[in-house]
């Protein structure tokens, strides 16, 4: 794991520019990503689960929350993985007391599957504090800075997302040119 240090304002990988404090934000968001990631992984150890496992459940909860019911396929379109591994995940929520496989209400050919209370309560026992400061700081916001941050997240999240589109047109590109190359 980084150390806070390593969030210097040098922007290693950043071009230079006239602005420090575009590099101050951008290292800033590292530091908001590294300490994120380390939380999931503490989570995650408290809990006895893997990333897979913790994000079915977030996802049951969620679910839950609004009403909607779970079915395995639905876990599995979700988490974009097999049925088999989806049912090799829910096997393994289930010994460790995180759901319940039950009847579909009204389809007696289908299943569902709930997250247990005891694992809502863990994790709102585990997560509760560091969301309700969460809350608490974004609460204090004026409603133009909520504007601004969810403009900045957007468009950071965008360019994530376009440099994952271009990678996956290069390796496209790369198979489509050996293919020509090997004569197929």
């Amino acid at each position: 794991m980084e150390r806070p240090e390593e969030f210097s304002r040098s922007g290693y990988w950043y071009p230079d520019g006239d602005s420090a404090s575009t590099v101050d934000v951008l290292n800033m968001l590292r530091r908001y990503r590294a300490a994120e990631t380390a939380m999931r992984a503490r989570t995650r150890a408290s809990m006895g689960m893997n990333e897979t496992d913790l994000m079915a459940l977030r996802f049951l909860l969620r679910e839950q929350r609004a009403g909607r019911i779970v079915r395995p396929i639905d876990i599995a379109r979700t988490l974009q993985i097999s049925t088999a591994s989806t049912t090799t995940l829910i096997d393994r929520l289930e010994k460790g007391g995180h759901v319940r496989r039950e009847a579909h209400p009204t389809d007696r050919r289908a299943g569902v599957v709930v997250p247990t209370v005891s694992s809502d309560e863990e994790v709102r026992e585990t997560l509760g504090a560091m969301h309700r400061r969460m809350l608490s700081l974004v609460d204090e916001l004026s409603d133009k800075d909520r504007a601004i941050i969810t403009r900045f997240l957007a468009g950071m999240t965008s360019a994530i997302e376009e440099a994952s589109d271009l990678d996956q047109e290069l390796r496209d590109v790369i198979r489509d040119h050996e293919a020509d190359s090997s004569g197929e």
